[in-house]
């Protein structure tokens, strides 16, 4: 099964600062049927104005992966952890039994980033927060896990599902493929260019929901940049 989810259907919701697309229910929006995707709850498309961003505030029992597409992110948290992630990089918090923390850009033009919340697989434990850069172009033509509690992804950023984020680029005409198994949620996002997979078409931040599938291959229509999530 392959659902296309087109990026003008999202929920939406623009307040100045941060203009914010939900792929599924968050704050305000609620769509019974998009409320998650297996164990991925939430996968939001935000553009974070100069200067601005999320004052502290709190989390528990959610991983929460942040991919930024352009600019770069500021993390502080109670953990006494500093951070910027910058474009094509990662940051990853596990908030466990507890974590306040803070996003700015500090930039002097727009961030745009997803921010990826996966259930985790037990409740509690010491929240932790990492964040890695990763060569561009090792994610050329494959991809390259980025985030998983997976085993044997010892190289990727650790969380505590039983799922993976993972990163692509595809030069048009060009195809790369995924091995699964028919039970796992996939959730697919050109975050740059049009693609096809199987036989739908999607275009950038628009979502694909995938399951039932053991293989999926992804065309780039136009040079892309892909953010996968396999979850349970």
């Amino acid at each position: 099964m392959i659902e296309l989810r087109p990026f003008n259907t999202l929920g939406s919701a623009n307040h100045g600062w941060l203009d914010a697309h939900h792929h599924f229910s968050f704050a305000n929006y609620h769509d019974p049927a998009r409320v998650n995707w297996g164990a991925l709850r939430v996968w939001n498309d935000d553009t974070i104005a100069p200067q601005t961003g999320f004052p502290t505030h709190p989390h528990s029992d959610m991983e929460i992966i942040t991919y930024v597409r352009s600019g770069a992110i500021t993390h502080r948290d109670s953990m006494n952890n500093v951070g910027r992630t910058e474009a094509g990089d990662v940051q990853v918090m596990s908030a466990g039994n507890g974590v306040q923390h803070s996003e700015y850009n500090l930039e002097t033009e727009d961030t745009t980033l997803f921010q990826i919340w996966i259930i985790p697989d037990r409740r509690g434990g010491n929240p932790t927060w990492d964040a890695r850069k990763f060569p561009k172009d090792s994610r050329e033509g494959q991809f390259v896990t980025l985030a998983s509690g997976i085993a044997n992804d010892d190289h990727a950023l650790p969380i505590r599902a039983n799922a993976r984020v993972l990163g692509a680029t595809v030069k048009a005409g060009e195809s790369v493929t995924y091995d699964t198994s028919a039970d796992r949620h996939l959730y697919l996002v050109p975050a740059t260019g049009r693609i096809q997979v199987e036989n739908i078409e999607a275009s950038a931040r628009d979502g694909v929901a995938i399951t039932q599938l053991e293989r999926i291959t992804v065309t780039a229509i136009e040079d892309a940049e892909l953010v996968l999530v396999d979850a349970a």
